[in-house]
């Protein structure tokens, strides 16, 4: 019998070294909150053809109006010319002539210098949004709010199905940590974008992660639940076998209800999907790719290390014959 638990801890240290340089991203820049977190506005105007503003025309269109930090980049369109332009800044209020212009109104004058700027009347706007600071910081506070009531509900959930076998509250706890584990690549996932293709954490990616963790709570549960319906009748073996026994077992299943149904529909969309769909897409198929791997790998294995109490012999020099 295929011995998967033989080979956990190379299972904790890939899942090190994948979540490991998002994090380092993290730690020293921060996340690449979108406007729906921090406040601000995002821009996206379509031209009809590629000769589009440079970057530095822009900057200097928006320094006009007052507003500094603005940063810009291009895309390619649903026709494959790199004819859209995505533009981040402040929030667009401002005052000209003594005179205060809202969101709206600024954002025509800004639109309306872009197309003269690429002689391009027919340019046109696919996406504004413009967040005020406080509710961008009642969205954090919610966003926070939502993945911690996640985490409790799985962790009661479990203690509630699973309290007729020894421990039950370990299969609890090991699914969160393995749902952590789902949460922390995402965020990785997310701070290496934002470094190599300005990607940006929005509500659009809050979706996403809420998304994999309940694929992921599902997989766990999935996988404990054999184990639990063989702990009745295969008591008589080592925790350690009858462990690996059930994820042999529901190998299969998570594999291809996963592939089947999930990732190659979120791989196609990935690359033939929209720029606007196009991170969405490549965050819930890593997600819930992630969810998959955590449930075989890394949520069975714990309960396996925390069973035999293995970090005991962790510091232990191994006994000379």
């Amino acid at each position: 019998m295929l011995n998967i638990l033989s080979k956990r801890y190379l299972y904790f240290l890939f899942s090190l070294l994948v979540i490991l340089p998002g994090m380092i991203i993290i730690a020293i820049q921060g996340l690449p909150l979108a406007v729906d977190f921090k406040g601000g506005s995002l821009l996206e105007v379509q031209f009809t053809s590629d000769n589009i503003p440079s970057i530095d025309e822009v900057i200097e269109i928006y320094n006009n109006y007052g507003f500094e930090e603005v940063s810009a980049q291009t895309a390619v369109g649903t026709g494959g010319e790199r004819n859209i332009l995505v533009i981040r800044s402040p929030e667009l209020v401002t005052t000209i002539n003594g005179e205060e212009l809202n969101a709206d109104a600024v954002k025509n004058l800004i639109v309306d210098d872009l197309r003269k700027a690429a002689n391009d009347p027919n340019a046109e706007v696919n996406r504004f949004e413009n967040v005020g600071p406080s509710i961008a910081q009642q969205v954090t506070q919610r966003a926070g709010l939502a993945v911690a009531v996640a985490a409790l509900a799985v962790v009661i959930y479990i203690y509630i199905v699973f309290r007729g076998i020894p421990h039950s509250l370990r299969y609890g706890v090991c699914a969160v940590v393995a749902m952590l584990h789902d949460i922390l690549v995402v965020l990785s996932l997310a701070a290496i974008g934002g470094k190599l293709f300005g990607w940006q954490v929005d509500s659009l990616f809050l979706t996403a992660l809420l998304t994999v963790i309940g694929f992921s709570t599902q997989d766990k549960i999935v996988v404990f639940d054999r184990i639990r319906e063989n702990t009745s009748f295969l008591r008589k073996l080592p925790f350690e076998k009858l462990v690996n026994h059930s994820i042999i077992q529901t190998l299969q299943r998570s594999i291809n209800t996963q592939l089947m149904t999930v990732e190659f529909m979120l791989l196609a969309l990935a690359l033939f999907g929209g720029i606007t769909l196009r991170e969405f897409a490549v965050i819930l198929l890593v997600g819930l790719l992630s969810g998959t791997y955590s449930s075989i790998f890394i949520a069975a294995p714990l309960l396996v290390v925390w069973e035999n109490q293995e970090w005991k012999t962790w510091f232990k020099k191994p006994a000379t014959a």
